[in-house]
This record gives C-alpha cells, sequence and structure tokens, in this order.
C-alpha cells in the first residue's frame, strides 16, 4: 500500500534530515515508525501525505506516485498531524461535513460514519461549538474523525496519543486495529514504545535520519522489549 524507496531530503547547507530511507506498509499492518525527536519522522510522514515536496526517491501510494500523481493519493489516505490545525471558525460538524464533501461521501454515510466516531469519542455535545472554543485534546478527535469518514486505505499519523485521554486513546487502539482487520494499512509515528509494541507488527528505528533497524515486531525484540531492542539499537549506532 505505501512503499518508500531511497527517499532523502536535505534543507539549507546541505545536510540531510532523511538519508535513503526505505520501508514498506502493506494492507493490514499496524507500523510504528519510532525515534528521537529530530530523527526525521514528520519529515517522512510529511512528504508520504504530500506537504513537504521531495527530490530524493519515490514514494507510492496504492501504486500512484505521491510526486506525479497526488490526488490519486490523497483519495485513498488519511492524515492526523501531531498538532490538528482545524478550522477554528467552523463548527466541529461544519468541518466534519467539509470533509465528508471534499471526499464526496453521501449523506447517509456521512451520517452514520460521524455519530459512530463522535459517540465513540464522546465528543457528540461539542459538535455545535465552534472549533476554536475546543481544548487540544478536543481538536485531536475532531481531526481524528474527519481522517476516518472516507474509510481510507491509508491511515498515516504523526504522534497521534499526544493530548488524547486515556479513554480516547483505547479508543483509537482500538479503532486502528478494527481497520487493520479490513485490511487499513496504518503508518504512525510514536514515543509511547509501550503503545507500539502492543500495537503494531511492523516497526522501524531512525535515528539522524537514516534507518538504523526495521522488520517484524518478533524480528527487533527476539524476545525482549521494544524499549530494550530501541535502546540497543540507538546505542550500537
Amino acid at each position: 500500500m505505501l512503499e518508500i524507496r531511497n527517499y532523502s531530503k536535505s534543507y539549507g547547507g546541505g545536510k540531510k534530515a532523511v538519508d535513503d530511507v526505505s520501508l514498506s506498509v502493506m494492507g493490514g499492518d499496524i507500523f510504528g515508525f519510532i525515534g528521537h525527536n529530530g530523527a526525521g519522522k514528520s519529515t517522512t510522514i510529511r512528504a508520504v501525505v504530500g506537504v513537504l515536496d521531495f527530490t530524493e526517491g519515490e514514494i507510492t501510494i496504492d501504486g500512484h506516485s505521491v510526486k506525479h500523481e497526488p490526488i490519486a493519493c490523497k483519495r485513498v489516505t488519511a492524515y492526523i498531524p501531531d498538532n490538528p490545525d482545524l478550522y477554528e471558525n467552523l463548527t466541529g460538524i461544519q468541518y466534519l461535513n467539509f470533509i465528508a464533501d471534499v471526499f464526496g461521501i453521501g449523506a447517509a454515510e456521512r451520517e452514520a460514519r460521524i455519530k459512530k466516531y463522535a459517540d465513540l469519542f464522546e465528543i457528540t455535545d461539542a459538535l455545535g461549538d465552534l472549533i476554536g472554543s475546543y481544548s487540544h485534546g478536543m481538536k485531536q478527535k475532531a481531526a481524528i474523525i474527519s481522517a476516518l469518514i472516507h474509510e481510507p486505505k491509508l491511515l498515516v499519523l504523526d504522534e497521534p496519543f499526544v493530548g488524547l485521554d486515556p479513554k480516547a486513546t483505547f479508543t483509537l487502539k482500538e479503532i486502528m486495529r478494527e481497520m487493520c482487520q479490513k485490511g487499513t494499512a496504518i503508518f504512525f509515528s510514536t514515543h509511547v514504545l509501550d503503545v507500539a509494541e502492543k500495537l503494531c507488527n511492523k516497526v522501524a528505528i531512525i535515528k539522524h535520519g537514516r534507518i538504523i533497524a526495521s522488520g517484524t515486531m518478533e524480528e527487533l525484540t527476539e524476545g525482549h522489549s521494544l524499549e530494550e531492542a530501541f535502546l540497543e539499537a540507538d546505542g550500537n549506532e
């Protein structure tokens, strides 16, 4: 579903923020992308979803090039950034209907999906309020719901659990598992290694822009915890 081949990204001075990254996320995968702050996680994710341009390497989603077929890629992708930047002059329901319009979701489908996820994340009563009045956690919940409306084939999340209360965190993890059982591919970054260990079937560790370890959870941990595997890979590098 998602293929990243030899992707690199340089900023001012020629220093590479991401250096020759390659990885593959298949339908049904929950793929964790972990590393220190500044390791290159968000840079890679933003290139995948078409927010950040790049010249080195190739990224494809569902067989379509992110560079050359961006609309085809966006039709099947949903992105939840680490800091939800929503239209604060809209109400929650106006924003969700706007996203449903963008993806051409019919009235019956959108109503059912919005009700389902708003109830699960317990923000149904706040949908008539302006997004500008929402807390960070409520904005995060609205962003998550907007990402689920069109039932994406690829769900990309950047630190999705930051700002969520424990119940919402549990709900999102359950939704992610259900989506993968239906064949959705999920690629997400996180600092919470315990969550990644329990949730992911594959993981990649990035340091200074380079992948230093990648594989199935069993391959990387080999009977140890993901935290131990991460510290060992980080130390060996």
